[in-house]
């Protein structure tokens, strides 16, 4: 089923997460490296995972028309990551993000989603800069990130949560 909103890149189907993604939502997000560079959303059921997609990501798509997706692989329809573009608490503009789960890490799947969202972003929604977030142990993120053509910019916090995090930004240059 294609929805509105939703994006192809050459090997992936970007759609917005819904309710009938929760199950797969509560897998990522249960997944060893997404507590260890993200952090442990204490879910524990396929309910926790649909009031997670309803109090988080369906608000943000209603308001603003772009929020997460769910990346699928187009030749088997298999769901293997998320890449969103995320109005976050403590981050000034845009944040981007991704994450997938461990088996589809290293085949560029978070690159090309996420170089498809910026494309979204900068020529549908008319953002010319976005931010990045990562843990500063997670080098392959910030290695993503560089090749991707954000910039160091700095450390942060975001509210209620001690760990320093490196901060990245992306500025569109056709402006």
């Amino acid at each position: 089923m294609i929805h509105n909103n939703a994006y192809f890149s050459k090997r992936l189907l970007l759609k917005p997460t819904t309710k009938e993604d929760a199950a797969f939502i509560l897998e990522l997000l249960n997944s060893p490296k997404w507590i260890e560079n993200i952090g442990d959303r204490n879910l524990k059921s396929v309910a926790d995972a649909e009031q997670y997609i309803q109090t988080r990501y369906t608000p943000q798509l209603e308001r603003l028309g772009f929020s997460n997706y769910t990346l699928i692989r187009r030749e088997d329809n298999l769901k293997i990551g998320v890449c969103g573009l995320i109005d976050r608490e403590g981050i000034e503009g845009i944040e981007i993000g991704y994450a997938l789960l461990p088996q589809y890490e290293k085949m560029g799947f978070a690159f090309e989603a996420a170089e498809k969202l910026m494309w979204v972003a900068l020529e549908k929604f008319g953002i010319q800069s976005l931010k990045a977030i990562t843990a500063k142990h997670n080098i392959p993120s910030q290695n993503l990130l560089l090749k991707l053509g954000f910039q160091f910019s700095g450390t942060t916090k975001l509210p209620d949560d001690a760990e320093e995090l490196i901060l990245y930004q992306f500025h569109n240059k056709k402006v």
